[in-house]
């Protein structure tokens, strides 16, 4: 069998504990080439620089010509 619990955990410790649980809203920063929102410490998505230095190029997006 397994271990049960001796005491019982009131309500104000377990909220106590899951305080730190919560979701943080998260961090969007500027980038400083394009002036597209991206998260900290990471390429920008639109533009693919990173620190000042183009990291990665970016993709052309190309349309689709309906064929019929």
């Amino acid at each position: 069998m397994g271990g049960v619990p001796v005491k019982h955990h009131t309500k104000s410790k377990v909220g106590r504990r899951r305080s730190h649980l919560a979701l943080k809203p998260s961090q969007i920063a500027v980038c400083p080439s394009c002036q597209a929102p991206v998260m900290p410490h990471r390429m920008c998505g639109n533009c693919g620089s990173y620190k000042g230095s183009v990291v990665k190029a970016p993709r052309l997006r190309v349309k689709k010509e309906a064929t019929k």
